[in-house]
């Protein structure tokens, strides 16, 4: 089981999971939950990531998810480059984190680029899984699925396994991005700042997003390495597993040494 605690960042307190305690002589893994998620997402995934590769493995639940605190307001269209210029840095401080390795998935993946955009020499290494650095139309046909399927099917009971208040974290999320001004979002800008290695994973079936995001970012950031995975959509460390593992450990083998 990982440890539990809370971490006030700047009077907010926000939920933290280790689940492998951090190593001095290698970077600590930091796993970035997607729009949907908290730090309890990655209960599976996590302590098999920590035993393949003998790293420290910390997640943490942005506001509003997990058992963090609540939003205040309604979430504005820099929300992810303020989770990652801001938020994420100080969260970094307090627990005595330098130079993270960041494993991101969706929103998360999003936040782990401009954060390594932002702040290049204190990233080491980053592992996208599905990122969005612009909006497709595949990802509002998502969303606008998913909402059907939140309040007349089966998706908001699942999700409720890991939320404290599940209807917030819905709310937040599809009412932001289907807002037609966010349509404009976009953090490319950021890409070319980006000074560590990066390991791109796509499902070629992801219902939010498609791999012209994944080239976008292959096309800015060198060295990136590339992973298309067939037959698997938006969450591959959970539909292909045992391939995103092992594609995670050969690349911080390669890649991300002490």
């Amino acid at each position: 089981m990982p440890q539990r605690r809370h971490v006030i960042v700047d009077g907010t307190r926000l939920e933290t999971l280790v689940y492998a305690v951090p190593r001095p002589s290698l970077p600590t893994i930091v796993l970035l939950h997607e729009a949907l998620g908290s730090a309890r997402s990655w209960n599976r995934f996590a302590p098999r990531l920590a035993a393949a590769t003998g790293r420290g493995v910390v997640a943490y639940s942005r506001q509003g998810a997990g058992s963090s605190d609540p939003l205040q307001q309604p979430r504005q269209r820099d929300y992810l480059q303020r989770e990652a210029e801001a938020v994420l840095p100080a969260l970094l401080h307090a627990c005595g984190i330098d130079r993270p390795i960041l494993f991101g998935h969706s929103d998360g993946a999003s936040i782990a680029l401009v954060y390594a955009g932002a702040f290049p020499s204190h990233t080491g290494a980053l592992i996208l899984e599905a990122p969005h650095v612009f909006v497709e139309q595949i990802t509002l046909a998502g969303i606008e699925h998913a909402a059907r399927d939140f309040h007349h099917g089966e998706l908001r009971a699942k999700l409720a396994r890991y939320h404290d208040d599940v209807d917030s974290v819905f709310a937040a999320w599809h009412d932001l991005w289907l807002d037609p001004a966010f349509r404009a979002w976009n953090i490319e800008e950021y890409l070319s700042s980006i000074r560590c290695p990066v390991l791109v994973i796509q499902g070629d079936l992801d219902q939010y997003g498609t791999v012209a995001q994944a080239d976008a970012i292959a096309r800015r950031v060198h060295p990136c390495d590339l992973l298309v995975l067939p037959d698997c959509g938006h969450v591959p460390h959970r539909e292909r597993a045992d391939e995103t593992l092992s594609a995670s450990v050969r690349f911080l083998a390669a890649t991300a040494a002490p």
